[in-house]
């Protein structure tokens, strides 16, 4: 037990060591093999690999055959663990997690499609057109209603230019996937939701980012309330 802890505690320091020779730019865009790094932090090279694979779990290094591991660009790093996200999201929900769900959305997705009209490419915008249709014509319950909803929605962050946001996309995926199914068994919801994603699609093809915010918040409404009802609990304030 004690030497797998020296050896945990061993890992640790080399991937700091590791990681601040990266943003240092001390190694420049491919590392040294692995024998070189392990005389360099004087360690094994089953713990030198060790927190290597730790790095590459993080997308943050990249291993080519006959170039060697190369460093990625700091903006495709996984700021966020999407494995931890998808095993939270596993677990029975309970009011205080739905709330802080909802909290979160509302948080990063008004924003995102703000963002999306103000700065997304033409491609981008296309693609959350896409995935709206392909949304709009699928009914709860249906293959691929589900899918295309992450799809949209995911493809707003995208278009918003902003690398944190693109990596909140786990969690947005992981709150719908609780939500969704919590209001879409709901008489006259389906028809509310196409209306309300539809508004937003149309405020980012218009490049109106005001409105796109505008369309978000109130997207993201539509379920609060039912959430809310459903659980006895206080809806999350918004300002």
């Amino acid at each position: 037990m004690e030497h797998a802890n020296k050896d945990r505690s061993l890992v640790s320091k080399v991937m700091d060591g590791l990681v601040t020779g990266i943003v240092e730019e001390k190694y420049g865009a491919i590392l040294p093999p692995q024998d070189v790094l392990s005389k360099e932090f004087d360690v094994s090279r089953t713990v030198m690999r060790e927190a290597l694979s730790m790095l590459l779990a993080r997308d943050m290094l990249d291993v080519r055959p006959k170039i060697g591991t190369r460093i990625r660009p700091m903006s495709d790093w996984r700021m966020i663990d999407e494995d931890v996200v998808n095993w939270r999201f596993r677990a029975k929900p309970d009011p205080m997690f739905l709330r802080d769900i909802i909290e979160f959305r509302i948080l990063i997705e008004p924003r995102a499609s703000a963002q999306a009209a103000a700065r997304g490419s033409a491609a981008d915008v296309a693609a959350i057109r896409e995935a709206f249709e392909a949304f709009r014509v699928a009914r709860p319950g249906e293959a691929g209603y589900r899918e295309a909803d992450e799809l949209f929605h995911t493809r707003i962050l995208i278009a918003s230019g902003n690398q944190f946001f693109k990596q909140m996309a786990a969690i947005i995926r992981g709150a719908l996937s609780t939500v969704n199914p919590i209001v879409d068994d709901r008489e006259g919801l389906w028809e509310a939701a196409v209306a309300s994603h539809q508004r937003v699609i149309e405020a980012i093809e218009r490049r109106d980012p005001r409105e796109a915010e505008i369309a978000s918040f109130a997207m993201i409404d539509h379920s609060v309330e039912e959430v809310a009802a459903r659980f006895s609990a206080e809806p999350p304030a918004r300002v």
